[in-house]
Formats: structure tokens, sequence, C-alpha cells
């Protein structure tokens, strides 16, 4: 299951950003792992007050999200997806300059963790 938490200036999300943000993540990572991913993914908004944040040691400095997708790791290398890492972060980052404005693009990170087969569960069991 996929599962991407996306930190970002409180000050962005207006009621009407969350939405689209949720959606074009679902869709950016459905589009390159497929659309089983659609049903599963969890999209979690983090909202940080400009004043919490800082890039370089200079606090407010940081218009662009950070976006941490963890997935299990065999999707992250399963041959029938090549170069699956590199695909989801450009993936991922079109889908926050569709939705927040080509300013953001060269400030987006994207972080991608995969979890080994049998280090991940759902309602207590091994999955």
């Amino acid at each position: 299951m996929p599962h991407l938490t996306v930190q970002i200036r409180e000050e962005t999300l207006d009621g009407s950003i969350e939405s689209k943000l949720i959606r074009a993540l679902t869709d950016a990572v459905a589009a390159v792992v497929g659309d089983w991913a659609r049903a599963v993914a969890v999209v979690e908004l983090f909202g940080v007050p400009e004043h919490r944040w800082g890039t370089g040691g200079i606090p407010g400095e940081a218009p662009a999200p950070v976006i941490t997708l963890v997935m299990r790791e065999g999707g992250l290398t399963h041959p029938q997806i090549p170069d699956a890492p590199a695909r989801l972060i450009k993936s991922l980052t079109e889908a926050a300059v569709t939705v927040l404005g080509e300013a953001v693009r060269k400030q987006v990170t994207v972080l991608i963790a995969g979890v080994p087969a049998g280090r991940s569960g759902v309602g207590g069991d091994v999955v």
C-alpha cells in the first residue's frame, strides 16, 4: 500500500488545495506502479507554520513541499516497472507543480522508502 506524507507550509493549505493535491499525488503513483495503487494509496497532508520551517538555516524559506512515499520494496524493484524510483520522483514532482504552480518545481523534495517484505502489517497480520 503506497503511503504518502506531505509536509507543506500551513499557509498553502487553504481548503481548496488539499483535495487537488491528494488526487494529483494518488494519480501520480498510479501512473507509475499501476492503477491498483489508486484504491489503496494513503495521502496525509501536514501543515507546518511558516515560522516552524526553514531551509539553509533561514526560517520561513520553504515554499515547496516535502513528499515522502513509503511502499513495499518489491514495487520499487519490480521488473515490469523499470526505473520505478526515478519515475515516481518525476511523477510526484509534476503532480505538486500542477497543483502548486511552476514556481515550486526546483524546491519540491521527494523521498522514497522501500519496506522489505515481511516488515509491514495490516490489522495485526504481516503482509
